[in-house]
């Protein structure tokens, strides 16, 4: 297998946000009244439209207002964000190099909207890296649906067969593993790998592990 295009989640797979919506989310419900439990919020992560919105109403009911809330927590994350700042994940801006070294293509394939990922990957200086910027918003479904990953394979004109997607959570893999993309799985959140177990290609522990795929 060639590999011609790397296709990357960016929260929690190359900067180290993830963390951070571990703890807001659970203040921006709390502020309108709800709680919500650790196990919540990691079933949250890289859970697109329309499928988030439905979860809430599943856990809080119809009168939930979802678009309210998540405001709420956006500004609660860019409040943080400006005073922590966004660090990267361990080997994120030398595995792209890298990358962009060999003559892979590089993309995101993430459920962030496309403002939010230009700017935080300018924001950690890593813009350079992409060829193409790919959201969730930019598609029908978002993950765990596989569109996202449909839409970057499309866009950086390379057959999924030579494309690997990376991936830090079980949304993200059943995301690239419905399109038929061999992903790597790197968790982030201390996962329940049972979630996913036969879906991913490999499981790694680091960024720079993919080189040992691509080189061989």
């Amino acid at each position: 297998m060639e590999i011609k295009a790397v296709l990357f989640d960016l929260d929690g797979t190359l900067i180290d946000t993830e963390k951070y919506y571990q703890i807001i989310w659970p203040r921006a419900v709390e502020h309108f009244g709800y709680k919500m439990t650790r196990e919540q919020t990691l079933q949250l992560r890289s859970l697109g439209r329309p499928f988030a919105p439905e979860r809430f109403k599943e856990w809080y009911g119809d009168d939930f207002n979802y678009q309210e809330v998540r405001e709420y927590r956006k500004k609660l994350f860019e409040e943080h964000i400006k005073k922590e700042g966004i660090s990267l994940k361990p080997g994120a801006r030398e595995i792209l190099s890298w990358l962009k070294e060999s003559g892979i293509i590089i993309s995101t394939a993430t459920a962030t909207d496309e403002e939010r990922t230009e700017r935080y990957l300018k924001n950690v200086g890593l813009f350079e890296y992409f060829d193409k910027i790919c959201c969730a918003t930019m598609v029908k479904e978002g993950k765990p649906k596989p569109d996202i990953y449909l839409y970057a394979a499309e866009q950086v004109g390379v057959p999924k067969e030579n494309c690997i997607a990376v991936e830090d959570a079980p949304n993200g893999v059943r995301a690239a593993a419905g399109a038929g993309i061999k992903t790597i799985y790197i968790p982030d959140q201390n996962d329940d790998e049972e979630e996913v177990k036969g879906l991913y290609y490999k499981r790694f522990d680091s960024l720079l592990e993919l080189k040992n795929i691509i080189e061989n």
